[in-house]
């Protein structure tokens, strides 16, 4: 509602001003106009180039560190600030026709004769710079990687001309970073791989010679140590074998020789014992044949007899000869296997150095190898980026080069006059207003005929609001707004025999309003802050408040007034009239206090958009001091001493104590202004109080509510006790006879 209120106030205002907004809008616009005509013609010619895209031969092997660069805002500003460098610029200077072209443009804008400043773009780098570096223009278009290189000129030549150089050399410079870097990686590189060679070389010729040093031949399949030990392992075996088995053979002959000729096994193997076996069987089966015939000195017996003697001495004979073959061959191979282990000894400490020495040569060989993989990496690096230098194309490309322009860049005609027009209307629509606020209003003009008197500046109402505190010299210098009507106003009338000590009129802006065709139903509509905002811009309503500083004596050097602000009911505007009272008083040099001993409707710490605190319930309470719970506002001659918040009965707490002890202990303000609900009967809560307002609204139908209010008000020890009717149509007019003749029947009748 508010601001639809100041919206048909604002249109009021330009209306009845509106001679002023045209001639305002008017001379704005003709300086739009005029302003297009002289202001010199300005053309801007763009290229374009495209960072971040990839390199050929890279689609396959996409490093991360390349990937994460693709689409990199950080990348992209970098690029600009490149483009932008002194050092790019300086090798724009060089590009061929650029020192003309610019040469010519700065004649061109010269406005007085004298070349002395353009010659130097010729041959100075840093005049140049400070020349065409303001004229540059390079940012990305949107969020894409496409850069726009621009520059702007008064010749369309020259604009191109510029534009393309510095694309150009920016191009070049990118290409040519790139292959510097590809180069000086390749020649590290191969640099690397001489060294590397030199490397492998020693460390083969290290190799082999200590093969040689240390015998460390190959066999088939192994080292010649290993197939050595190999061998004479092998031979070892064998030998123990054949020595086991000739000493099993002597050992069983042995046991036969003791026991006599058997048929053992290794005596069975002889050729010769079968063959005398036999014999000897023919010859006895002969002898016990011919002993049977004949006598035993017989030839025959007797020759047979020496034979068999023969054979069996033969038989032992050839057994002694098996025995020392046997031990014979026991000894051969006993003595090959004490050979053999010792050369097993041998080959197996030749086996262990020989193994450390390999591990030595594989730790080499390995070493190499390593190197060798290295070797072979680094030659097909090397190779690869001497085929991206020879084909490198860069990361940057060009997307277009500037083309002549044919339409001038500024000023374009539509939006320059288009931005004029705005301008005009905005300058005009302020011209009217401080018009409005700032020369009176003059009786012929058109608009509600409604009596606007002259606001008075803010020091001329703080100096009035200040009374008897002011020096001699110093009223006499200030008027008095209010001097001739207090002079010509007649006594105040009086409600149930308390005076109206004022009258406080509705806001000025919302009774123009309501001339205009505006509504206004219910003046609680209107937000506290809102109407404080108006009451201090309103001239009728200061000037009423300022009378009802007047009526209660309010401002006398060295006395501390308590006043009580109270209402029958809520909504008659007791709170705003509080708040109204201590900005007023506060502008004028007063220390204020505000208390708020409101428990129903506490807004107080809203209005004023206070930080929580104990407030006065922590007072109360017991549970802080009346000074710490004093919170300061914006205002630096303004206090305020809130609610607060608690669990505890407020309103019985609140109106069982007396004001004036509570209050005690703030003795350093010239005004305690309390907002408080109608205090309980029967209770000291006033006393001590130099006055109680009660606050009556100007449109309030019934009386009984407000006698009855007063009559409890004379009853609690109040000092002076007084009437402020709010809410009033016209100033002075106090009571409205609608509203109170009822009011002084009734107080007449009692």
């Amino acid at each position: 509602m508010s601001d639809s209120l100041s919206g048909l106030a604002t249109l009021g205002s330009l209306w009845r001003r509106r001679r002023v907004l045209g001639a305002v809008a008017a001379a704005v616009l003709g300086l739009a106009v005029l302003a297009l005509i002289v202001l010199p013609v300005r053309y801007l010619a763009t290229a374009s180039v495209i960072v971040a895209e990839q390199e050929p031969g890279a689609a396959a092997s996409m490093s991360p560190a390349w990937a994460q660069k693709v689409g990199d805002p950080a990348d992209l500003e970098s690029q600009l600030l490149v483009i932008r460098s002194p050092r790019l610029l300086r090798l724009v200077m060089s590009a061929p026709g650029v020192i003309p072209a610019v040469v010519k443009e700065c004649e061109r804008g010269r406005w007085m004769g004298g070349g002395g400043s353009c010659d130097k773009l010729a041959t100075d780098p840093s005049a140049f710079i400070d020349h065409v570096d303001n004229r540059f223009s390079v940012a990305s278009a949107g969020r894409s990687r496409v850069i726009n290189i621009s520059y702007q000129s008064s010749l369309p030549e020259t604009a191109q001309t510029l534009a393309n150089a510095l694309t150009q050399v920016f191009l070049d410079d990118q290409r040519n970073e790139g292959a510097n870097s590809r180069e000086v990686a390749s020649s590290w590189i191969w640099q690397e791989l001489k060294q590397l060679d030199q490397q492998l070389r020693a460390a083969d010729e290290k190799i082999q010679q200590f093969r040689r040093t240390k015998g460390l031949m190959r066999g088939a399949n192994a080292p010649i140590s290993s197939e050595r030990l190999t061998s004479i392992g092998q031979q070892l075996s064998q030998a123990e074998a054949a020595r086991a088995e000739a000493a099993a053979r002597l050992q069983e002959i042995k046991s036969e020789q003791e026991r006599g000729p058997t048929d053992a096994p290794s005596v069975l193997a002889s050729r010769t014992i079968a063959d005398l076996k036999q014999q000897l069987t023919a010859v006895s089966a002969q002898l016990a044949s011919a002993a049977t015939m004949l006598g035993p000195k017989h030839p025959s017996i007797l020759s047979l007899s020496r034979e068999q003697a023969m054979v069996q001495q033969r038989l032992v004979d050839e057994m002694q000869t098996i025995a020392a073959s046997a031990k014979k061959a026991y000894d051969a191979n006993d003595a090959l296997v004490n050979s053999l282990k010792k050369q097993m000894d041998a080959a197996k400490a030749e086996a262990g150095s020989a193994t450390l020495d390999e591990a030595s040569i594989e730790s080499m060989v390995r070493d190499t190898e390593i190197k060798r993989q290295q070797y072979a990496e680094l030659y097909k690096k090397a190779s690869e980026l001497e085929t991206e230098r020879r084909v490198l194309r860069g990361s940057t490309r060009l997307v277009s080069l500037a083309e002549l322009p044919n339409k001038p860049f500024f000023p374009k005609k539509i939006p320059f006059l288009a931005a004029g027009a705005t301008l005009a209307l905005i300058f005009g629509v302020g011209a009217a207003l401080l018009a409005d606020r700032v020369a009176p209003r003059a009786s012929g003009e058109a608009g509600p005929a409604v009596p606007e008197p002259v606001q008075p500046p803010a020091r001329q109402v703080a100096e009035i609001a200040r009374g008897p505190a002011l020096a001699p010299e110093e009223t006499a210098r200030v008027p008095d707004p209010s001097a001739a009507a207090d002079a010509q106003r007649p006594d105040l009338p009086e409600i149930a025999g308390v005076p109206i000590l004022a009258c406080l009129p509705r806001l000025k802006s919302l009774r123009q309003l309501s001339t205009v065709g505006a509504i206004l139903q219910d003046y609680r509509n209107l937000a506290i802050p809102q109407a404080l905002r108006l009451a201090s811009e309103d001239a009728e309503f200061q000037a009423s408040i300022h009378a009802l500083v007047q009526e209660m004596a309010i401002g006398v050097p060295g006395q501390t007034r308590r006043i009580v602000v109270t209402s029958p009911e809520s909504g008659e505007g007791k709170t705003t009239s509080v708040c109204a009272l201590a900005e007023h008083l506060a502008a004028a040099g007063r220390r204020v206090l505000i208390v708020e001993c409101e428990p129903l409707h506490p807004n107080v710490a809203q209005v004023l958009s206070l930080p929580p605190g104990p407030g006065l319930i922590g007072v109360l309470s017991g549970a802080t001091a009346v000074t710490d719970a004093v919170i300061r506002t914006e205002h630096p001659n303004l206090d305020v001493l809130p609610l607060g918040q608690g669990t505890v009965p407020t309103a019985d707490l609140l109106f069982g104590a007396k004001l004036a002890e509570l209050l005690s202990g703030l003795c350093s303000y010239d005004v305690v202004l309390i907002d408080s609900a109608l205090p309980a009967p029967n209770s000291p809560y006033l006393s001590g109080m130099d006055w109680a307002v009660l606050c009556v609204r100007n449109d309030r139908p019934v009386i009984e509510p407000v006698v009855s209010a007063i009559s409890r008000i004379k009853a609690l020890g109040a000092g002076h006790v007084g009437v402020v009717v709010t809410m009033t149509e016209a100033e002075r007019t106090c009571p409205p006879q609608a509203t109170f003749t009822a009011t002084d029947a009734y107080a007449r009748a009692g």
